[in-house]
């Protein structure tokens, strides 16, 4: 069964988010076309992909016709504090993957959340890196934002 929620990418990160959000404002005004994007940054567009479509759904941003916008949302996270910051992430992490099928389960271990995930078709946390890699985006965006708590090897949805 293939799920119609997003998938936060293993290869996104919170200061990648940071960096891409500071540039976009920054350095151009709040828009800008994607290769611009690119060069500005100096990474490779396969590289960029996966934190433009996590701050895309996330609300931070608006992607169309090749044109990346920061949204209020975007501005309200770059210029607030790291409190504030947390929070907003907080408030948008239900709406993506893995952190939807977290909250549907309120309290699991990585292992099952895992296995839940593989049995709705979202492969991102599959392969060998697997579980390396789904621990580290629920440390980096759920545990960082509150949305997630450790009680020795669970996880716990705050």
């Amino acid at each position: 069964m293939q799920t119609q929620v997003p998938i936060l990418s293993p290869e996104a990160r919170v200061a990648d988010l940071l960096g891409l959000l500071s540039v976009l404002y920054n350095s151009f005004e709040g828009k800008t076309d994607i290769y611009l994007l690119e060069k500005e940054l100096e990474v490779d567009l396969d590289d960029l992909m996966p934190i433009v479509y996590a701050a895309n759904v996330l609300g931070f941003i608006t992607v169309g016709e090749g044109d990346i916008i920061i949204t209020d949302k975007g501005i309200e996270f770059l210029k607030s504090n790291i409190k504030r910051r947390k929070e907003l992430l907080k408030e948008s992490l239900h709406k993506i993957e893995p952190f939807a099928t977290a909250k549907e389960l309120g309290r699991f271990r990585l292992e099952d959340l895992m296995k839940i995930l593989e049995e709705k078709g979202i492969t991102a946390y599959s392969g060998p890196s697997g579980y390396h890699d789904l621990q580290i985006t629920l440390a980096e965006w759920g545990v960082y934002s509150g949305f997630l708590k450790m009680k020795g090897d669970e996880y716990i949805v705050a």
